[in-house]
């Protein structure tokens, strides 16, 4: 059965679809539509059992003084270091950020959204799982303030801050050939996320670009509902590929520590066995044997240039999109071809 719409309302008696949504948000006194005019709108609702459309009713606001900041999983160290930037940034402001994971699940995302404009949030920061097509393009329908962070829909015209993915794969690589190293492993995700699908092309290209030819058995694509059972059998293959391997990018930080974890099991050292680099950083990289080279995201750099994007919109600084590419940095240590 059809839902009953503002527009269905608006048809049926005979007024104008704004002169509905004022009367539903209830700003009807305040814009001097008569005492008649609402009571036949919400009469005429309440018999249809007319449901408000939250994205709607997230735009009734008035100050709420409130972001909303969606993240993939607040444990992991990454998101959770750039949810602690955009809440002390936002506070420089006068705003409160809540915050809730979406687990990766497109649906909870869908969920979150809903739930956050209910509570009357002025914008939103989204990690998006890119498996909500249909809200993003809600949002931006409705000119919602909302800003895409570390991942976005490069099909839709959005706000958006991320990191050059390719370029900090490329960096990787190069650095690895510039040491002698030809015969790369790379321990990677299923290709679900751009970002995950940037970073194979930034592995691909810089072996091409400098004259090696790609070997697909040198790449283990590994679930990320399951990544730490899958790894056993990825270093595996690697260990055992022909012509072996002589080193390995593993792509996220929380790949490397539990490859990390494998090759140790079966007594390869690092460097001298198989050099290491990591896309991503963790703390412990610097403290372990050997310390972990690794390409290093600017999480910093990306909640603050969220949180000015979306203030931006919130005081009318700006009504352009805002697309921001960030450039990764390197860090040299001993797990690679570096005696630091």
């Amino acid at each position: 059965m059809k839902k009953t719409s503002i527009k269905d309302i608006a048809k049926h008696l005979n007024v104008s679809v704004p002169t509905v949504s004022l009367v539903m948000n209830g700003r009807g006194d305040e814009k001097r539509i008569s005492q008649e005019t609402q009571k036949k709108i919400l009469d005429y609702a309440k018999a249809q059992n007319y449901k408000p459309n939250v994205f709607a009713k997230g735009l009734k606001k008035g100050r709420s003084e409130m972001i909303g900041l969606i993240i993939p999983n607040i444990s992991d160290v990454f998101y959770a270091r750039i949810a602690s930037r955009i809440e002390k940034e936002a506070a420089k402001q006068g705003y409160t950020v809540i915050y809730s994971s979406s687990e990766e699940s497109g649906k909870k995302e869908r969920e979150l959204i809903r739930s956050m404009l209910d509570r009357q949030v002025e914008g939103l920061i989204i990690a998006s799982t890119q498996k909500n097509e249909v809200d993003i393009l809600e949002l931006k329908r409705m000119n919602f303030p909302f800003v895409l962070v570390d991942r976005h829909y490069p099909n839709i015209e959005t706000d958006y801050v991320i990191v050059d993915n390719k370029g900090g794969t490329d960096k990787a690589v190069s650095h690895l050939l510039s040491c002698g190293m030809t015969k790369i492993g790379f321990v990677t995700l299923t290709p679900e996320l751009d970002a995950i699908k940037n970073r194979f092309l930034g592995y691909k290209s810089a072996l091409e670009n400098h004259g090696i030819a790609f070997n697909p058995g040198y790449v283990q694509e590994l679930n990320v509902e399951n990544y730490e059972q899958e790894m056993y059998g990825a270093i595996d293959r690697l260990i055992n590929s022909e012509p072996p391997i002589d080193s390995i990018l593993f792509t996220t930080h929380f790949l490397t520590a539990f490859g990390l974890r494998e090759l140790r099991a079966r007594q390869i050292r690092v460097p001298e066995d198989v050099k290491i680099i990591s896309y991503g950083q963790y703390s412990v990289f610097d403290l372990i044997e050997p310390p972990i080279t690794a390409v290093t995201q600017p999480v910093l750099d990306m909640g603050d240039q969220a949180v000015d994007i979306l203030l931006g919109k919130l005081k009318g600084r700006s009504n352009e999109n805002s697309q921001v590419v960030l450039e990764t940095d390197f860090i040299s240590r001993k797990s690679c071809c570096d005696e630091r």
